[in-house]
C-alpha cells in the first residue's frame, strides 16, 4: 500500500501546492474530487476568508482535503484556531519551525506535514513529530530553498535520512517525472505550478497566459537575501537585477519588493509591476485545463512510463 494513499486516504498520491492566490476552495475540491489531495493557500487570506474558504471547500467535496500555512504568517494563530473549529483534518505547514505547532495540531486529530528543502530541516520536522515532509527542490516555483539543492539530488538524499513518508516537489510536471521522484524514493508527489494555471485556480487569465508563453530559462530563484523566490522574468525581475548590479542593500531591496507583489502579478494580473511565481516546469505548460484533466493525464503518463522501463537493459 503506498504510504501516502493511506495517510490520507486519496485515490493518487497526487498533492496540489497550497499555493497564495492560486489555490481556494475551488481548485483544492477540484483536485480532491479528481482523486489527488486539494489544498487551500492560507498564505494570502485573512482569518475570515479562510474559514470562507474551509466551508466552501467542504460543501463541494466529501473527500479529504488540507490547508497550507505559512508558519511565518502573522495570523498564523487565528488560521489554526480556525482549521481546527472548522474540523480540517490535514494541514501543510510550511517557512517556519515545526516543533511550534506540531504537536498541538496532533493533540485536535490533525495530520501534519511540513515542507523542507535540505536534509538539517527533515531532521528537525521527524524530531518534531511531523506525519511526513515535503522534500522541495529548488526547482519549485515562489519560494524556495536558497540552497539550490536540485530535486533529483533532494529525494535520494533525504529517503536515506528518514523513515516517515517523503512528498516529492519541484519540477513535477508530469507522470514520467513523477515516476522517477517515486524510483528515488518519493512516496508520493506535490505539484503546484500546473494547477497554478488550471481552470480552477483563481489566478489572473493575464499570469496564466503568461505562463503559457514561458520558454526555457523564463525563472529564475533571486531576493536569496530577503526570502528566495522563483519567479518569471518581467520589469520587476529587471528592476532587481539592476537593483543587485548598483549593489544595493538589503533594505534597498525590501523597499524594491515592497507589499503585494505577489498579489498584484497573480492575482490582479498585472505583468509588468508583479510577481509572477512559477516553477521551472512553466515551459512545459502551454494550454488550458480543469483538475481533472491534469490529474488524469498524470496517471496516464506515469503508468506508460512504467511499462516503459521494462525495455530498458543496463
Amino acid at each position: 500500500m503506498n504510504r501516502i494513499k493511506e495517510l490520507f486516504g486519496i485515490k493518487y498520491p497526487i498533492i496540489q501546492g497550497g499555493m497564495i492566490w492560486c489555490s481556494g476552495w475551488e481548485l483544492a475540491s477540484a483536485v480532491s474530487n479528481a482523486g489527488g489531495l486539494g489544498l487551500i493557500g492560507s498564505g494570502s487570506m485573512y482569518p475570515e476568508v479562510l474559514r470562507e474558504h474551509i466551508k466552501k471547500c467542504k460543501k463541494a467535496t466529501d473527500k479529504p482535503f488540507g490547508v497550507n500555512i505559512p508558519l511565518i504568517y502573522p495570523n498564523i494563530e487565528k488560521h489554526i484556531q480556525i482549521i481546527i473549529d472548522e474540523g480540517v483534518k490535514i494541514v501543510f505547514s510550511s517557512a517556519g519551525n515545526p516543533n511550534k505547532y506540531t504537536s498541538y495540531l496532533q493533540e485536535n486529530g490533525i495530520i501534519v506535514v511540513h515542507v523542507i528543502a535540505n536534509t538539517n530541516f527533515a531532521l528537525k520536522s521527524v524530531d518534531a513529530g511531523v506525519n511526513a515532509i515535503v522534500a522541495e527542490g529548488f526547482e519549485a516555483g515562489g519560494h524556495n530553498g536558497k540552497d539550490e539543492i536540485t530535486t533529483m539530488c533532494l529525494i535520494p538524499k533525504i529517503t536515506d535520512e528518514v523513515n516517515i513518508p517523503i512528498i516529492a516537489a519541484g519540477g513535477i510536471g508530469d507522470g514520467r517525472a513523477m515516476l522517477a521522484a517515486m524510483c528515488l524514493g518519493a512516496d508520493g508527489v506535490q505539484i503546484g505550478s500546473r494547477f497554478a494555471v488550471c481552470k480552477e485556480s483563481s489566478a489572473h487569465e493575464n499570469f496564466k497566459n503568461y505562463v503559457f508563453d514561458a520558454k526555457d530559462g523564463a525563472t529564475d530563484l533571486t531576493l536569496k537575501e530577503i526570502t528566495a523566490v522563483r519567479l518569471l522574468k518581467n520589469k520587476f525581475y529587471q528592476n532587481i537585477q539592476e537593483a543587485y548590479t548598483a549593489k544595493a542593500t538589503i533594505k534597498e531591496l525590501k523597499d524594491l519588493l515592497g507589499r503585494g507583489r505577489a498579489k498584484k502579478g497573480m492575482f490582479e494580473g498585472n505583468l509588468t509591476e508583479g510577481e509572477l511565481e512559477i516553477g521551472q516546469v512553466s515551459s512545459m505548460i502551454n494550454k488550458m485545463q480543469t483538475s481533472k484533466e491534469i490529474i488524469d493525464e498524470i496517471i496516464d503518463d506515469f503508468n506508460i512510463a512504467k511499462s516503459d522501463l521494462h525495455t530498458f537493459n543496463v
